[in-house]
């Protein structure tokens, strides 16, 4: 039925995509991100990730609500109360993170185009903000009430969660800002390419080992 059936032509795209990205060579830059965190530490950042969604439109009409209470009332407000969420937006983490007031920042691996974020992890090492490549946008956008998100960042944890963070954001660090990424990705052929340059080099070690044999002879 498989061969009968006309798939989708966005399924069609994905499939073609997923061949060229195994066929053709990615250059280190673009390859860096399948470098994703392993199940335990993405698991570790994103029960932290949970505490800092950003607040629904309820919850921030409370908040302002209470401050201008409070406000009427002349009583002074406690600095410890202060927000404290993760950022979205390209251009606002890039401003967060030229500015050195990002702490951590997440980079989805799946980003189409990809020229969105391949030049997010080089701004990172100059600007010595830890960073991590995660999976799935989709994943990314949930924390803070979107779709899909390129980017996350962190700009303030609680005091409770500050040796937490700094145990992760120091696992970053040794695994992306010292690393140096220099493989090339890609390069892998199909099968039947496989099969036929196997029976090629079979052939040519046939030759080789018969010219030897007939040069020990004479």
């Amino acid at each position: 039925m498989s061969r009968v059936v006309k798939w989708p032509r966005y399924i069609r795209i994905q499939r073609q995509r997923a061949i060229l990205k195994k066929r053709l060579k990615v250059p280190p830059p673009i390859h860096q991100f399948t470098q994703t965190l392993d199940k335990n530490q993405a698991s570790k950042l994103f029960k932290l990730m949970v505490k800092y969604r950003p607040e629904t439109r309820a919850e921030k009409k409370h908040r302002l609500y209470e401050e201008a209470k409070n406000e009427v009332e002349e009583k002074e407000r406690d600095p410890a109360n202060k927000p404290r969420i993760l950022k979205y937006g390209l251009k606002h983490i890039t401003h967060l993170v030229e500015e050195k007031k990002a702490k951590l920042v997440i980079i989805a691996h799946d980003v189409d185009p990809i020229e969105l974020v391949v030049w997010l992890p080089t701004l990172c090492r100059k600007k010595d903000v830890p960073y991590c490549i995660v999976k799935n946008k989709s994943r990314l956008g949930a924390f803070v009430h979107q779709k899909k998100v390129a980017a996350l960042a962190f700009t303030d944890v609680h005091q409770k969660d500050q040796s937490q963070f700094a145990q992760l954001t120091k696992n970053f660090t040794v695994l992306y800002n010292e690393a140096v990424f220099k493989e090339w990705g890609g390069g892998m052929m199909g099968c039947k390419t496989t099969k036929r340059q196997e029976k090629l080099q079979r052939i040519r070690d046939a030759e080789e080992a018969q010219k030897i044999g007939v040069g020990v002879s004479m």
